[in-house]
């Protein structure tokens, strides 16, 4: 079964995998794998006019999973050709005999693989040449140096653009790949009033070049925003209600989509263990995955196991439906996969209630934090417990106040969750996760 979209890319991958499953048949294995991929890339960065890097970038890889009954074993090399190959597969036999079995090992069922491949318009090459790319980012890191006399430093404007091509292939007869890109612009800018430094950022992302935003616009995004951080304060220690922007409450989301993970659970360690069927967030608040999203930055018409992707509604009025799963996991769990070997594909995080505007979020917020920044890694995935670094906005009576910093917040992800008290409809889309601001109802912030 072929279910490839068929270009001048995939063929000569398709080439590869086809010749590392026949030679895993060949050394008797029962089941077998395997994975090509090329990719490609142009990367610059400019720092206060003058060209820090330009870094050309251009790989490849196979890797071939092989299967002897339950035993499992796995190689990879960045060498396409035949000889190569045949190697790589042999390294994998050799390590399968010498394995313990696993009863759940083995490919993904027949039933549940792709049988053809949508085309979700992923693959959007961008024909940028290193001096385009070097004018672009000046063109970026100009005009947020320009905003205010007192954005007088930078730590740079990127551009970054990235093609790759994968094929997978199983003996189960399945042969399916792509190729896709990605564009990426951002720039990191200081402001300085007296002894006061502040630093703030912003970035463009999409699979088409003709989806980012302009370059000047990401270039005064970033000087404005540090600007506004000038003058920033402590807050005392308190409880307070918290509000997260997009681009962190996906954060947030992050973690729910790691602790319902399959592996999360059948190894015990999510704060979410067990959770199928629980109210985990309020009434109005719904998630569903949309694989098939044209131009998606996490769309993709299969796994990484071959299985077909679909749209499914992971959470209803609040209630979680399932697990994300892979086929490994879905048999630990005693389920049967939903297509998300390698994660999730655009989860979109939605409400039943209106989703408020800037204006009516703040006043929604009344008074309370807004947190624009995080640091660290403080999220506990087995507790659920909750404390970051973080700095942003002070607001009061519905209005920013004042800039903070150097605060921490502090909670528990699952009364976090259940606390959430509305959305906004600044929807972020720079990800596979596409939420608007996120309020919730009280934290702990700890401060001076």
């Amino acid at each position: 079964m072929q279910a490839t979209q068929t270009d001048t890319a995939t063929r000569p991958l398709e080439d590869v995998a086809s010749r590392a499953l026949e030679e895993a048949a060949r050394q008797g294995a029962s089941q077998a794998d395997a994975d090509v991929s090329t990719s490609q890339g142009l990367s610059v960065n400019v720092r206060l006019g003058e060209v820090d890097t330009v870094e050309y970038q251009r790989d490849r890889g196979l890797s071939v999973t092989v299967y002897f009954g339950k035993r499992k074993g796995s190689a990879s090399t960045a060498d396409l050709g035949a000889a190569a190959v045949r190697e790589t597969v042999e390294k994998a036999c050799a390590i399968a005999r010498y394995t313990a079995e696993d009863p759940y090992a083995g490919l993904v069922e027949p039933e549940a693989l792709a049988r053809t491949i949508p085309d979700l318009d992923l693959d959007h090459p961008w024909d940028l040449t290193p001096e385009r790319a070097i004018a672009l980012a000046r063109e970026c890191e100009a005009a947020g140096l320009a905003v205010d006399a007192r954005v007088s430093n930078s730590e740079g404007a990127s551009i970054n653009s990235q093609r790759s091509t994968g094929v997978y292939g199983n003996s189960l007869g399945f042969l399916g790949g792509y190729s896709s890109t990605s564009h990426s612009l951002s720039c990191s800018l200081i402001a300085q009033q007296g002894e006061d430094m502040q630093r703030d950022y912003w970035y463009t992302v999409a699979r088409d070049p003709a989806d980012l935003e302009a370059a000047a616009s990401v270039g005064r995004t970033a000087g404005t925003r540090a600007l506004a951080r000038l003058g920033a304060q402590r807050l005392s220690t308190r409880k307070a209600p918290v509000a997260f922007t997009p681009d962190l409450a996906r954060g947030l989301f992050r973690s729910f989509v790691g602790a319902i993970s399959g592996s999360s659970q059948y190894r015990k360690s999510s704060f979410l263990l067990d959770a199928a069927g629980q109210q985990i967030f309020p009434r109005f608040l719904s998630m569903q995955e949309r694989p098939h999203i044209p131009k998606g930055l996490a769309s993709s018409p299969f796994d990484e196991e071959g299985a077909a992707t679909h749209d499914r509604e992971l959470v209803s009025n609040g209630v979680l439906d399932g697990y994300i799963l892979g086929s490994y996991s879905a048999r630990r769990l005693g389920l049967k996969t939903t297509g998300n070997a390698g994660g999730i594909h655009n989860l979109l995080v939605g409400s039943s209630e209106p989703l408020l505007d800037e204006q009516a979020f703040l006043r929604r917020l009344g008074t309370g934090l807004l947190v624009t920044e995080l640091m660290g890694q403080g999220v506990n995935a087995v507790t659920g417990d909750y404390s970051r670094g973080a700095s942003g906005f002070w607001v009061e009576g519905g209005a920013v106040a004042y800039p903070v910093q150097e605060i921490t917040i502090a909670g528990n992800l699952r009364p976090m969750y259940r606390d959430i008290v509305a959305l906004g409809g600044d929807i972020d889309v720079r990800g596979g996760i596409r939420t608007g601001s996120v309020l919730i109802g009280e934290m702990t912030i700890a401060g001076e």
